[in-house]
């Protein structure tokens, strides 16, 4: 009978479809058996261990992911703003770098952007941190960077999910076999006492 809920089962049921297949996949029998041989575990002790340094390991790359994700999110966020900013700022530059009828002509022409400039500034400095430049290409560059490693980590964080899920499967199935045994063994032991009683 297959296990549907656990932790880890959970864990990347909830990450996407393909991996909600590996959850199940990691409930057959034969995977089961492959899973613990090819990783050597021959007791409840080594499945233990093996949990415990996955569960470590899990709770390092999802620290990292986060970390990594927040970083992401807030130079996606500068990169953002940057493009709402710049052409308003470049209509400023201009505005303000005329003079006489020239300039209230731009200025008339233009005057919805010119109206916004200030907000807008004031939005963009908001979102730089100490000192911090405007650098879009910077940011376009760590951005491309960043979303490579984020998604190297989440990748790992899957496979590192689906190992657990596979443990904790083994690990109700073990308790699981180690039970009807006990339970064979009480049944026999009954039966040979009614025998004896019986002769």
């Amino acid at each position: 009978m297959p296990i549907v809920s656990g932790k880890h089962l959970r864990r990347i049921s909830d990450r996407n479809r393909k991996s909600n297949a590996s959850a199940l996949d990691s409930q057959s029998a034969d995977n089961a058996e492959k899973f613990i041989t090819t990783r050597k575990i021959d007791s409840f002790e080594s499945l233990a261990k093996f949990t415990a340094d996955k569960e470590q390991k899990y709770s390092q790359l999802e620290t990292v992911h986060l970390s990594k994700g927040q970083k992401l999110n807030r130079l996606k966020e500068l990169s953002k703003m940057y493009a709402l900013y710049a052409p308003i700022q470049a209509t400023y530059k201009e505005s303000q770098s005329l003079k006489g009828f020239a300039k209230m002509k731009y200025d008339k022409e233009h005057k919805d952007s010119l109206s916004k400039y200030p907000e807008l500034k004031e939005r963009m400095q908001s979102l730089l941190q100490n000192g911090e430049k405007i650098t879009p290409k910077q940011w376009k560059a760590e951005i491309q960077s960043l979303q490579s490693e984020y998604d190297n980590i989440g990748r790992e964080q899957t496979k590192t999910a689906t190992e657990l899920a596979y443990a904790e499967v083994n690990k109700k199935n073990l308790e699981r076999e180690l039970q009807n045994e006990g339970r064979q063994q009480n049944r026999q032991q009954s039966r040979t006492k009614r025998r004896e009683e019986e002769i």
